[in-house]
């Protein structure tokens, strides 16, 4: 089974990226193929080291907030350490996003206070259109 098959049928490993903590940017973590529709679902970031003070978002590359608004990493305090990244269910249930082909997922560092070279596991589907 391919790895577009793993992906069209459930949720996969999409991309993985170097971020850095020590500067604000935004930072592209995967661009939506031709022929396809990309589904975020969630993203675990591995710290380089003590991140608790950075805010980061994700998102459309020209909105950077749409999939997760601003959250500050708070409990990301050594090297090696993980969170995850994912819209939450309250009471309204959550929108999901679709992104088009040639769309930019990005995450957006908007706090500069941490390291350079964190790891960014982006997990999603992609639909064929």
């Amino acid at each position: 089974m391919s790895f577009k098959d793993v992906c069209e049928v459930g949720i996969g490993l999409i991309s993985v990226t170097t971020v850095s903590h020590a500067a604000i940017a935004a930072v592209p973590l995967y661009t939506v193929v031709t022929g396809f529709k990309f589904i975020p679902d969630h993203i675990k970031v591995e710290a380089a080291g003590d991140e608790a003070a950075t805010i980061v978002s994700a998102g459309l590359s020209t909105a950077l907030t749409d999939f997760v608004p601003n959250q500050t990493l708070s409990n990301l305090d050594a090297a090696d350490d993980m969170t995850i990244l994912k819209p939450i269910q309250a009471a309204t249930p959550v929108k999901l996003q679709v992104y088009a082909a040639g769309e930019i997922f990005s995450v957006d560092v908007t706090t500069d206070v941490g390291n350079v070279g964190n790891t960014y596991y982006l997990y999603g589907t992609l639909r064929a259109v």
